[in-house]
């Protein structure tokens, strides 16, 4: 599972068109047809808000899980505790620094208060909006990519067709179960997710479970 995932925890209740979402799965993919009843229901949810969450995976960024928690914690002691954008652009670059923080992740996480402080990002409207249109705002942020953003949408707004082409593990994943382990274009990914499509997130979810069975529980 990706690094970005460490802001998220298993939750008890599936998201709404989980079970429908399985069923259509295993009917239209023969892989997923043995996956699912083999490795069982998973489903997500986040702990945190949409700007926590960012700013976590900001802080996780080409650095170890132990590590990413290290700094989270000096942030958050930083932040009395409470990571919103308005304690984070209260702090000095030193501050930040001095939490573990590399000089261009000072920046990103600066930037991305910013956005969310100015009202510049349409965070409440989200929740009605096209999963491309979130993604095109998103990486308007600094240090936040494609790939970050679609962690965000399966992740924390649980959007059930998000297919993370950039994502290794899911490449990994398409790779041994549909290609004998051969290498795996984008293209000959795409197609294998065409048969996947409304429920893309949850044929991913499959597929990261097929290459590590335990659920994530960061």
């Amino acid at each position: 599972m990706s690094k970005v995932a460490q802001q998220f925890i298993i939750e008890e209740v599936a998201p709404d068109y989980w079970e429908q979402a399985c069923a259509e799965l295993m009917k239209h993919d023969r892989i997923l047809k043995k996956l699912i009843p083999k490795y069982g229901l998973g489903f997500l949810r986040t702990r945190g808000d949409a700007f926590t969450t960012l700013a976590r995976a900001i802080v996780g960024q080409q650095i170890s899980v132990a590590a990413a928690q290290s700094v989270w914690s000096k942030v958050l002691l930083a932040s009395k505790n409470k990571v919103n954008p308005k304690n984070i652009l209260a702090l000095s670059v030193e501050d930040l620094r001095a939490a573990g923080l590399s000089g261009r992740k000072v920046e990103y996480i600066r930037d991305l208060a910013e956005h969310f402080d100015s009202g510049r990002l349409h965070a409440n409207q989200w929740k009605g909006m096209e999963d491309e249109v979130i993604i095109k705002e998103l990486c308007g942020i600094r240090g936040i990519g494609r790939w970050t953003a679609e962690m965000f949408l399966i992740f924390n707004m649980i959007r059930p067709n998000i297919l993370p082409l950039d994502d290794a593990g899911l490449i990994k994943a398409i790779s041994l179960n549909y290609f004998s382990g051969e290498p795996v274009s984008r293209h000959e990914a795409r197609e294998v997710a065409a048969n996947w499509a409304p429920w893309r997130t949850v044929a991913t979810w499959y597929m990261w479970r097929s290459i590590d069975p335990k659920p994530v529980e960061y």
